[in-house]
């Protein structure tokens, strides 16, 4: 059986390495590809891939929220496989709750991540059990913040306030997380309209009161 993969990234040359690399085994056929979580949303659902390919960090949105949402609407869901440049605790939790099968850092060799679309076709996990664990005892201890308005945010937009509460700027948030300065405005107003505040300020004084309610 052909295995059919997706793949998401904003990064012309990364979709076209990992396409060459699936392509030349002769079970995985690569059907689609975008290179925002907009696009994504836009050709999948016609495609219905067995394995989505996704990158975590986007221009538009983020690896995860693409992850919850398109197995929302598919049926049967894609194996969502996360592939990322970093090592993020927060990003490893939205991974699991959006029910994603494998998150990969992009350091992966070419065989490892050739593996791992054959792994999470055949319906097995990728994730370590220790991550799924410590995600499990957060849900069991009611630790994560129960605010409707922090529970709309994506696990990027949760980060970025994060930072914002630790008084980083536009610039210096997006040096952290490898971003366009643009598209860090673009996350901070989105964070502010949905948490209904008007000002940066307020942002930040809400962030550090939801750390000393779950003790973080």
């Amino acid at each position: 059986m052909t295995i059919s993969v997706f793949l998401l990234d904003d990064h012309e040359i990364v979709r076209r390495g990992i396409a060459q690399l699936l392509e030349s085994e002769d079970d995985i056929q690569v059907v689609g590809e975008a290179g925002t979580g907009a696009q994504a949303m836009a050709r999948m659902p016609a495609l219905r891939p067995d394995v989505a390919i996704l990158d975590v960090r986007l221009p538009d949105s983020d690896g995860v929220t693409v992850c919850r949402d398109i197995r929302s609407i598919l049926t049967p869901p894609p194996a969502c496989l996360m592939l990322t440049s970093y090592s993020d605790d927060e990003a490893l939790f939205g991974a699991i709750m959006a029910g994603a099968s494998g998150y990969l850092l992009k350091q992966v060799t070419g065989i490892d991540l050739v593996g791992a679309v054959r792994i999470v076709a055949g319906g097995g996990s990728l994730l370590d059990p220790k991550a799924t664990a410590v995600v499990l005892e957060r849900l069991r201890t009611g630790t994560e913040p129960t605010d409707p308005r922090y529970a709309s945010l994506s696990p990027q937009e949760r980060r970025i306030l994060g930072l914002i509460a630790d008084g980083l700027t536009n610039r210096q948030i997006g040096a952290e997380m490898f971003l366009a300065e643009k598209t860090v405005k673009n996350y901070v107003s989105s964070v502010l309209h949905k948490l209904g505040f008007a000002r940066r300020t307020e942002a930040a004084v809400y962030a550090a009161d939801l750390r000393r309610t779950d003790g973080s």
